[in-house]
């Protein structure tokens, strides 16, 4: 017979203990901000701590990649120590049959398997082919899938037929630092004088497939046409270093060329710490997603945290991911200036700040927080579905 309540199926599976989740990775700002703030003292969840990568090979930013979770072997070897796994992203170089191995080591050892669908397409490959074939193993494998947007997960039942809950992409820029810059900024705003410069932001970060370099001249076109605006461009110091592996020098010569014009301020450094990335997004006026596929960004959502409006472009669900942002078209031959003049214009005629402010962070986490735990103790307790 079934429980007749959530509650008395909890009760009757012991849940009594923190839900202890297998988080494919665990130390990323995305899966740290799924945490309750408020549950620091007595967590309900917790997440395993990153494993040292089974290469020994780290990302340059993380130390989790590549994930040694995402093994069948692992999985055997540690499976006492976890409730469920919950996979994010980090399984790129997987193949689809190293994550069959997994998906059926975790069914012989009845731990459920969540997944959080973060990207449809890969924003590191060019070529979609190999990380769709991923998603055709996980998502028809899930026992729960998650995503960001609704418009993600209508692509979802329409390509796999099967549903995911949609739960918002929580804050990226700590609450404290949050309250402290937007209040700055409002501040400014209020007593900024008419007419004065409005920065224009575009950052290639370090050329990732999915940059679109080619936007630079229809921007800055754009950037002309309204007055008392200006461009600045920033990028990673690597690709314009001609002493280093990824230097790029058509289009070293064509930054640098158009900063000396005049065309854009240019400016390059190494990977901004998070303090250095919220302070650069809060110095914008609006900021401008140079993507040319993906998914979700949680480069928009740090921005729309300190007050930065957002345009993007119309591939993915950016748009879907707050209804602030202005969305421009991609056209064959690359972006429709058109639509770019008219999103960039919107967002520096609005008033107030986009997004929601540090207290409204703060509410969405608890609910996000909630939601997670919720999916996570009906799981255990291997709850039938409502009917």
């Amino acid at each position: 017979m079934f429980a007749n309540s959530r509650e008395e199926y909890l009760n009757r599976a012991r849940i009594t203990g923190p839900v202890r989740v297998a988080s494919i990775p665990s130390n990323q700002i995305y899966i740290r901000h799924l945490e309750d703030p408020e549950a620091s003292a007595s967590p309900q969840v917790l997440r395993l701590p990153d494993p040292p990568p089974e290469t020994g090979v780290r990302s340059v930013q993380s130390g989790w990649w590549p994930p040694a979770m995402l093994s069948a072997d692992w999985v055997r070897a540690n499976h006492d120590a976890f409730d469920l796994m919950h996979i994010h992203f980090g399984f790129d170089a997987a193949t689809p049959a190293r994550l069959r191995d997994l998906v059926s080591e975790l069914r012989r050892l009845s731990k459920p398997l969540v997944y959080t669908v973060h990207d449809l397409v890969n924003p590191h490959q060019p070529d979609p082919a190999a990380h769709l074939e991923l998603l055709d193993v996980l998502i028809p494998a899930a026992d729960k899938l998650i995503t960001l947007t609704e418009a993600a997960a209508a692509e979802i039942r329409r390509r796999w037929a099967v549903d995911a809950q949609v739960l918002p992409h929580p804050h990226v820029v700590d609450c404290a630092s949050m309250e402290r810059i937007r209040a700055a900024r409002q501040r400014r705003a209020e007593t900024r004088p008419a007419g004065s410069m409005k920065r224009i932001g575009v950052h290639f970060k370090g050329l990732r497939p999915n940059m679109d370099t080619g936007i630079l001249d229809p921007l800055a076109r754009v950037v002309g046409k309204i007055p008392s605006a200006g461009l600045q461009v920033n990028i990673h110091a690597q690709p314009l270093d001609p002493g280093h592996a990824e230097y790029r020098p058509a289009l070293a010569n064509k930054l640098h060329a158009g900063a000396k014009s005049g065309l854009w301020e240019l400016q390059t450094h190494e990977y901004f710490s998070e303090p250095e990335l919220f302070a650069y997004l809060a110095s914008l006026d609006a900021c401008v997603l140079p993507y040319r596929f993906g998914t979700h960004s949680g480069w928009l959502e740090a921005a729309l945290d300190v007050g930065t409006p957002v345009a993007v472009p119309d591939c993915g669900h950016y748009s879907g991911q707050d209804a602030s942002v202005a969305t421009f078209r991609l056209a064959p031959g690359g972006v429709d200036e058109d639509s770019l003049l008219e999103a960039v214009r919107t967002l520096l005629l609005r008033r107030g700040l986009p997004g929601l402010d540090a207290a409204g962070r703060r509410r969405q986490r608890l609910g996000i927080a909630r939601a997670h735990r919720e999916i996570y103790e009906t799981l255990v307790a291997g709850i039938p579905p409502a009917r």
